[in-house]
C-alpha cells in the first residue's frame, strides 16, 4: 500500500462519508485488521462513534470482519474497494447507456446505499422517476422491477451474502459475529415479488389532501403493516461485472481503431469481436486469460439482427483477426467451421503498452517514443544499437535514454562477461519491463487524481460564500415561481447576483467541470493499468 493510495483513500472517504469515517477507515488501511477496542483506543474516538463508522463502512463493503478462534472479531479495510468510489459516475453512466434512466437510478441507489432489498430499490426508483414526469403520469413498480431483473440476469447486480437459518436445538452461546454465506447459484436469483403500485410524488406541504396537519395524523402501529416479501435478501452492485464490460469496450475500441480504419468506414471487425465478447460475458469469469471457444457458426448466428454479411465474409474477417500480430483473436480448433477465442491477457497487455507509449510521447516527445517502441520491439539493445536502429545522433540518443531511464520507463540490464563485473567487460542492455513501468505509471495516476480532488475542493472552498448566495437566490426564485410571481419580481431577485459575481460563478463552474472530466479520464488509464497488472500477476 503506497502513500499515494492511502492519501487518495483518505480524500475519497472524507468526501463521501465525513471526518470520523475517514479517520477510522484510514487507520485500518494503515494498520491492517484490528479489533473494535484497539481501533477506539488508537484513534482516540469514542466506542459508539467507532461502531457507527464501522457500520457505515461495512454497509458499503469497504470493511470486512473475521471471527478468530478465540472469539475476537477483527475488522479489515478493503483499500481497492475504497478506490472504486472514483468509478461510481462511470458505473452509473454505463447502466444508463444499457438500461436507460431506470437502470441508471437502480445502480445509483445501490451505490449510494451500499446494500438494499429489491422492494426498497423498486419503490425508491419509481418515486424518483415519477417526480421527473409530467403531472398526471406515474412510473409503475412492475416496469422498474423488470429492469432490475434484467440487471440481475446480466449479473450487473448480485445478492449479498446472508446469515443462514440455524435450528434452535443448538444450546451453545451465539457467535460473536454472524457468519455470512452465499452459493453461486443463488447469487443472481431474483425473488418472486408481486409489487403492485406506482411511484408517488412528494408533497410540498406537510398537509395531505384533506388538509390535516402532519402532527395530527393518527400513527398506525407497525403490527398492522404487511411483512416485506423479500426481507433479509439484500442486493449490491457487482463492480467486477462492470469492469468486465469496461474491458470489453476497450478491446472493441482497440480493434476498431486498428482494423476498421482500412475497411471503408465499416465496423465489421469490431462488431465480430463485440459479438464474441457478448456471447462469453456470462460464461467466462472476468479473471480468465481467454474467453470460451466459439465456433464460426455460433458467431454467425449471434451477429446483430440486420447485420448483412455472409458466412464466407465472416470467416475472412475471423482469419484476418487471427492472423493479426497483436493476437487479440486466436484460433483454437477447426470444428464447427473453426473455433475462435479472444486472448484477453494479450489484449490488456497491448492496451497497457499503448498507454505507456502515449505517455512517453506526450512527456518526452516523438523521438523518445520512437526509441521506446524500438526497445519494446527488439527486447534488448545496447546504446550503440539504439543509435543505429533509431537513426538518432549518439549524444541525443544517450540523453533520451537516460531521461526515460530516470523516469523508470525503461530499465538497464547488466550482463557481465567475467565474475568481477568490470565495466569494460560488461554488456549494458536497455529493455522495457512493462509490468514495472505500468506500476510506476499507476502510482503517478493515483497522485494525479489526489491532486485533482484537492484542487477541486480548494476551488469550492475559496468561492464558498458566493456559492451559498447563488443557492439562496435560486431557492427564492423557485419558491416564487411556484406561487406564480410576476416576471419583474423574478428579475429583481436575479439581480441580487451582480455581473462580476455571475462571471466568477461561470469561471468556477468551468474549472470544476474540467477537473471532474480530468478525474474520469485519469481513472480510465488507472482501470487499464490495474486490469493488466492483475491479469499478469494471476498468470505468474
Amino acid at each position: 500500500m503506497t502513500q499515494a493510495e492511502i492519501k487518495l483513500c483518505s480524500l475519497l472517504l472524507q468526501e463521501h462519508f465525513g471526518e470520523i469515517v475517514e479517520k477510522i477507515g484510514v487507520h485500518l488501511i494503515r494498520t491492517g485488521s484490528q479489533p473494535l477496542r484497539v481501533i477506539a483506543h488508537d484513534t482516540g474516538t469514542s466506542l459508539d462513534q467507532v461502531k457507527k463508522a464501522l457500520c457505515v463502512l461495512i454497509q458499503h463493503n469497504l470493511v470486512i470482519y473475521q471471527v478468530h478462534k478465540r472469539g475476537v472479531v477483527e475488522y479489515e479495510a478493503q483499500c481497492s474497494r475504497v478506490l472504486r468510489m472514483l468509478r461510481y459516475p462511470r458505473y452509473i453512466y454505463t447502466a444508463k447507456t444499457l438500461y436507460s434512466d431506470t437502470g441508471e437510478l437502480i445502480v445509483e441507489e445501490l451505490l449510494l446505499n451500499g446494500k438494499m432489498t429489491m422492494s426498497a430499490v423498486v419503490k425508491k426508483v419509481a418515486d424518483r422517476l415519477t417526480e421527473t414526469m409530467e403531472d398526471g403520469k406515474t412510473m409503475d413498480y412492475a416496469e422498474v422491477s423488470n429492469t432490475f431483473v434484467r440487471l440481475a440476469d446480466t449479473h450487473f447486480v448480485q445478492r449479498c451474502p446472508w446469515v443462514p437459518a440455524t435450528e434452535n436445538s443448538d444450546p451453545g452461546p451465539p457467535p460473536p459475529a454472524p457468519i455470512l454465506v452465499i452459493s453461486e447459484k443463488d447469487m443472481y436469483l431474483v425473488p418472486k415479488l408481486s409489487l403492485i403500485g406506482k411511484g408517488k410524488r412528494r408533497r410540498s406541504s406537510d398537509e395531505d389532501a384533506a388538509g390535516e396537519p402532519k402532527a395530527k395524523r393518527p400513527k398506525y402501529s407497525t403490527d398492522n403493516k404487511e411483512p416485506i416479501p423479500d426481507d433479509g435478501i439484500y442486493w449490491q452492485a457487482n463492480l467486477d461485472r462492470f469492469h468486465q464490460h469496461f474491458r470489453d469496450q476497450a478491446i472493441v475500441s482497440a480493434v476498431a481503431n486498428r482494423m476498421d480504419q482500412f475497411t471503408f468506414q465499416t465496423q465489421t471487425s469490431s462488431e465480430v469481436v463485440r459479438t464474441m465478447l457478448r456471447m462469453s460475458e456470462i460464461t467466462t469469469p472476468s479473471t480468465d486469460p481467454f474467453t470460451q471457444p466459439l465456433s464460426s457458426n455460433e458467431i454467425f448466428r449471434s451477429l446483430p439482427v440486420g447485420y448483412n454479411i455472409s458466412k464466407q465474409v465472416l470467416d475472412q474477417y475471423l482469419t484476418l483477426l487471427a492472423d493479426d500480430p497483436l493476437e487479440f483473436v486466436g484460433k483454437s480448433g477447426d470444428s464447427g467451421g473453426g473455433m475462435y477465442v479472444i486472448n484477453l491477457h494479450k489484449a490488456l497487455g497491448s492496451l497497457a503498452t499503448a498507454t505507456l507509449e502515449s505517455v512517453v510521447q506526450e512527456r518526452f516527445g516523438s523521438r523518445c517514443a520512437r526509441i521506446f517502441r524500438l526497445v519494446l520491439q527488439k527486447k534488448h539493445l545496447e546504446q550503440k544499437q539504439v543509435e543505429d536502429f533509431a537513426m538518432i545522433p549518439a549524444k541525443e540518443a544517450k540523453d533520451m535514454l537516460y531521461k526515460m531511464l530516470s523516469g523508470n520507463f525503461i530499465s538497464l540490464q547488466e550482463i557481465p562477461k567475467t565474475p568481477d563485473h568490470a565495466p569494460s567487460r560488461t554488456f549494458y542492455l536497455y529493455t522495457v519491463n512493462i509490468l514495472s513501468a505500468a506500476r510506476m505509471l499507476l502510482h503517478r495516476c493515483y497522485k494525479s487524481i489526489a491532486n485533482l480532488i484537492e484542487r477541486r475542493q480548494f476551488e469550492t472552498k475559496e468561492n464558498k460564500r458566493l456559492l451559498e448566495k447563488s443557492q439562496r437566490v435560486e431557492a427564492i426564485i423557485a419558491s416564487m415561481q411556484a406561487t406564480g410571481a410576476e416576471e419583474v419580481q423574478l428579475q429583481e431577485i436575479e439581480e441580487m447576483i451582480t455581473a462580476p459575481e455571475r462571471q466568477q460563478l461561470e469561471t468556477l463552474k468551468r474549472n470544476v467541470n474540467k477537473l471532474d472530466a480530468s478525474e474520469i479520464q485519469v481513472d480510465e488509464t488507472i482501470f487499464l493499468l490495474e486490469s493488466y497488472i492483475e491479469s499478469t500477476m494471476k498468470r505468474q
